[in-house]
């Protein structure tokens, strides 16, 4: 459980309260916090009961024993850390996964070991990050052609440089 006094800090400075249940197998795991004042994410902690051994390209679904009620107008992202990819090449796939605000079930990370050497996955690991950010709803207004823009359709690394040759 977060200590009291960084709850009732983070409180004061305007945060978004979110409830968390924190889900059986994860009884004795820390909940989510923010590492330092300026940090956007908070790390989440495998919910394992035992070591879970990721050879070089293999993936796994890895709970972290935590569901969320996320307030209306927002989402949460999980994504990797910038630690375990540097020394292990072991990331998030489909990273950001988007916790929408209506789920309730428990939040997951699928971790893939894209390193050359197997990796542990052990109870309590920090192995994901989680944002919570809000999202903007769009409301689709269809039209014949799109206004002009400095840019156009070159995506994909197209700034400053020539076109690139399209998959068709």
């Amino acid at each position: 459980m977060t200590p009291p006094d960084a709850a009732t800090a983070e409180a004061a400075a305007g945060a978004a309260e979110v409830a968390v249940r924190r889900l059986p197998h994860a009884a004795d795991l820390p909940l989510p916090a923010y590492a330092t004042a300026g940090s956007a994410g908070m790390d989440l902690s495998a919910a394992v009961a035992d070591d879970l051994v990721l050879a070089p390209g293999e993936r796994a679904l890895v709970p972290t024993g935590l569901a969320v009620a996320l307030p209306p107008g927002h989402e949460a992202q999980v994504r990797p850390r910038s630690g375990l990819a540097a020394e292990h090449g072991v990331t998030v796939l489909n990273s950001p996964g988007t916790v929408d605000a209506d789920y309730r079930g428990e939040i997951m990370a699928i971790l893939v070991n894209l390193g050359a050497e197997p990796f542990t996955v052990r109870r309590g690991m920090r192995i994901a990050q989680l944002v919570v950010a809000p999202v903007t709803r769009v409301a689709w207004r269809e039209v014949a052609a799109l206004p002009e823009s400095g840019r156009g359709d070159g995506g994909f690394g197209s700034t400053g440089h020539g076109r690139r040759q399209r998959a068709r």
